[in-house]
């Protein structure tokens, strides 16, 4: 397991950190358009941030999206820091957060290439393969 510290952003974080390491995830790295990746949603989200020694190399953000329901979104890992554990902890640590809201169940849109990241931790497969920002996807869903 990683050695990072993950935490629950306040509402009135800078969120810099968290777009950093979305930026060089999503737009550097798989090159989607910036203007995608950050979508005007991030207001209406809470942020999860993981640090190690004061460096930002993950994120995650959850959404209440109704029916008791929240959106799991933009999780990103640096490149040197995945298979560490770090996705894993920021998931999970983005499923406490829901809990303590009362939500009773998590979508996602996973890349089909980590899709069995996320049934690994409970996610199911609801729907067929979709294009989204030029990338494969598929919807996951988890009752809590």
């Amino acid at each position: 397991m990683s050695n990072a510290e993950v935490t629950v952003l306040p509402d009135d974080a800078d969120l810099e950190p968290a777009f950093d390491v979305r930026l060089d995830v999503f737009v550097d790295e798989q090159g989607v358009d910036e203007a995608i990746e950050i979508d005007g949603k991030d207001p209406d989200a809470t942020h999860v941030l993981a640090r190690i020694d004061d460096e930002a190399v993950g994120t995650a953000r959850l959404r209440e999206i109704g029916d008791r329901t929240g959106k799991v979104e933009r999780v990103a890992v640096r490149e040197a820091h995945r298979d560490t554990g770090l996705g894993r902890a920021l998931v999970e640590r983005v499923e406490t957060l829901a809990r303590e809201r009362d939500l009773q169940r998590l979508e996602l849109h996973s890349q089909t290439r980590v899709e069995e990241f996320y049934e690994s931790l409970g996610y199911e497969t609801t729907s067929d393969v979709f294009d989204e920002a030029g990338i494969p996807h598929v919807e996951m869903e988890k009752e809590l």
